[in-house]
């Protein structure tokens, strides 16, 4: 399938008036408010989460009769105040917030979110959810994610796949590859071109996610409960991390991977693939609307060559404070989020609904990329991201594999210095 560039936008407008707005009872009591939903979140008015959810907002004033008053905050206005504001008599009905153990696990932790296991009964979200996408959705007393009461609902998904520039395969008489050892035939054709084949990023995210995938080709799902939810030790010389870290060593020294890439971000590398100077993009679902508007070549997208596991999660949540007034109005809210007319309206703008039937899905650029995540939850194929363990894991792996790239580190050493990092980050979260 050949992606061309997208054209015009579908544009939602709604039939009721969203007001910005920041009240709330001083005791935590609704004081007047039990026709008010107030909602928080940082999508953007035209990206898929941001229609879909508008239209949600839409069908739920009709169907209750009661107000939404809605604010967008950004990503970081939420990440960075939430302890205080769902403290106070601020905090909104329902919002969106981040997953992981250091975000929304911190919160419950701390008392300040609602307890979900009563709604999802009811409303049967655990049904809708594949089981990798509930893992997000629960903590433990400490906040460890995995287990206990459920605190959010993820409405969309992410994962992290291959892109590829599809006129450039053609010029080289490539075909796309189905077995990892093809894949890396495909890297050396390329090589042997003078084309070096990989937009890679290793001051950023990119470099860490490719190294988790390469160990994720010689894991299970045991190994990933290990890895994220402390279930067993981690060997930092077991066959996944040494396989991984020895190969981008290997790549690198093959010329599959730029010396560049060491001071890249993923913007960079992103940038890079949209401009054509790569043919190959491993890289997040986020990516894909971008895509879709700025390139101008023809382009598709394939999982990672093997029928194992990938990055990837449940997106982001909806939780409901303590605080909240109405809670009861906010599980309605979040239930019709989840109704497949607004899981296909999040499709077919891009989005990658949790509980779409790709039969909805009208638009066919956006169904393969549905498809592909339908494909890794059947096999029980999300694995989550490398840097999840500890709070300051994202920032140690990449200078670890900064230091991989530029040499002043062998293989060996990487792995220690990784495996002693992530140790004393898991000694601290659990103490």
């Amino acid at each position: 399938m050949k992606f061309h560039k997208l054209q015009a936008g579908v544009a939602m407008a709604m039939a009721g008036t969203l007001v910005l707005a920041a009240c709330g009872g001083s005791d935590g009591e609704s004081s007047g408010d039990d026709d008010v939903l107030r909602i928080w979140h940082f999508e953007n008015p035209d990206s898929a989460m941001g229609i879909a959810w508008d239209e949600a907002m839409r069908i739920f004033e009709e169907e209750t009769g009661a107000k939404v008053e809605f604010e967008e905050r950004s990503f970081e206005q939420i990440r960075s105040t939430a302890s205080q504001v769902l403290n106070s008599d601020q905090a909104p009905d329902v919002l969106e917030y981040n997953k992981g153990n250091a975000t929304a696990g911190l919160l419950s932790s701390q008392g300040l979110l609602r307890e979900l296991d009563d709604a999802v009964a009811e409303y049967g979200w655990d049904d809708m959810l594949a089981p990798s996408l509930q893992t997000t959705a629960r903590y433990d007393e400490q906040g460890i994610m995995g287990s206990g009461h459920w605190y959010g609902v993820p409405t969309y998904g992410e994962y992290v796949e291959v892109y590829y520039n599809v006129e450039m395969f053609e010029e080289h008489n490539i075909e796309v590859p189905t077995t990892l050892e093809e894949f890396e035939a495909v890297l050396q054709e390329f090589t042997d071109a003078g084309v070096t084949p990989l937009a890679e990023a290793a001051a950023e995210y990119p470099l860490g996610q490719l190294w988790y995938q390469l160990a994720l080709t010689k894991a299970d799902r045991d190994w990933v409960d290990a890895y994220q939810l402390y279930t067993a030790d981690v060997d930092w010389n077991d066959e996944p991390i040494t396989y991984a870290t020895d190969t981008i060593k290997e790549w690198t020294d093959s010329g599959f991977i730029s010396d560049d890439a060491t001071g890249m971000t993923a913007e960079d590398a992103g940038t890079a693939f949209i401009n054509g100077t790569y043919p190959i993009f491993f890289s997040g679902s986020w990516w894909y609307g971008r895509f879709l508007n700025e390139i101008e070549y023809d382009w598709s997208t394939f999982l990672f060559p093997g029928e194992g596991m990938s990055p990837g999660s449940a997106g982001n949540m909806w939780v409901i404070p303590e605080r909240s007034n109405n809670a009861e109005l906010a599980e309605k809210f979040i239930d019709i989020t989840l109704r497949p007319e607004i899981q296909a309206l999040m499709g077919d703008n891009g989005g990658v609904p949790v509980a779409a039937d790709p039969d909805d899905i009208t638009d066919e650029e956006s169904l393969e990329l549905i498809e592909n995540f339908n494909i890794l939850n059947e096999r029980d194929g999300i694995a989550f991201y490398p840097d999840w363990p500890t709070p300051t894991f994202y920032d140690e792996l990449n200078a670890g594999l900064q230091e991989l790239l530029n040499g002043s580190l062998s293989p060996e050493e990487v792995r220690a210095q990784l495996g002693t990092q992530y140790e004393a980050g898991i000694a601290d979260a659990l103490s």
